[in-house]
């Protein structure tokens, strides 16, 4: 009988490469998509699709009334998006307060409620500068406080945690990934803008991995 295993999935391209590594592992997956007012719902109805496409069980879990509390984020606000590469300072604007760790707490209880012992989630390097709550001593203690906050052990596992977004899409294209159909952009039009840090960020590993990206983006 496979192990059960909870995925957070947003629908980018990161979770998508994790949700795709841990079916072929042979693992019973358990996807959640949480909907906390981001702007690029967008990756919501991507991330529905998929789930629907490989047979995962999905939850999509409405968690907007937090957004009255995280006003200070470009990303759950009327402040613009900013433009550049993640590294550069004013990528800041997009950090969600304690996202990862509500999301993460949310993802462990209902491992523990379904019997699941993983919870996979998409930390990489790429987001270590700006981000806190992907970086290997977030994910570390929060190992730890998940055996302490419950009776079953849940392991969260992050297999992209030393790994840049480059090496995450080489991964991604062994294993014959459709990158189509992940949503990267922090602005949810029609198509991807090209200009924000997740897609400046998604483009450079296309570009790195000598392969093209299959969605469309504004013309600059």
């Amino acid at each position: 009988m496979a192990d059960k295993a909870v995925v957070i999935y947003s629908g980018g391209m990161d979770s998508f490469t994790i949700l795709n590594k841990a079916k072929q592992q042979g693992h019973e997956l358990y996807a959640l998509t949480f909907d906390y007012g981001q702007k690029h719902k967008k990756e919501i109805e991507f991330a529905k699709r998929v789930c629907s496409e490989l047979d995962v069980h999905h939850k999509i879990i409405d968690i907007t009334a937090i957004n009255q509390l995280l006003q200070s984020s470009s990303l759950t606000s009327d402040k613009d998006i900013p433009e550049g590469h993640y590294e550069d300072q004013n990528m800041k604007s997009t950090v969600v307060p304690n996202r990862n760790m509500i999301l993460l707490s949310l993802a462990i209880g209902y491992a523990v409620d379904i019997g699941a012992s993983k919870v996979f989630y998409g930390a990489h390097s790429g987001d270590h500068a700006i981000y806190p709550d992907c970086r290997p001593e977030f994910v570390l203690a929060m190992n730890d406080v998940a055996k302490l906050a419950n009776y079953e052990p849940v392991d969260i596992v992050t297999p992209y945690l030393n790994s840049d977004k480059i090496e995450i899409l080489k991964d991604g294209l062994a294993m014959g990934l459709d990158y189509g159909k992940s949503w990267t952009c922090y602005n949810g039009r029609e198509k991807a803008c090209g200009k924000c840090g997740s897609c400046v960020e998604r483009l450079e590993a296309f570009e790195k991995n000598n392969a093209a990206d299959p969605l469309a983006y504004e013309a600059s």
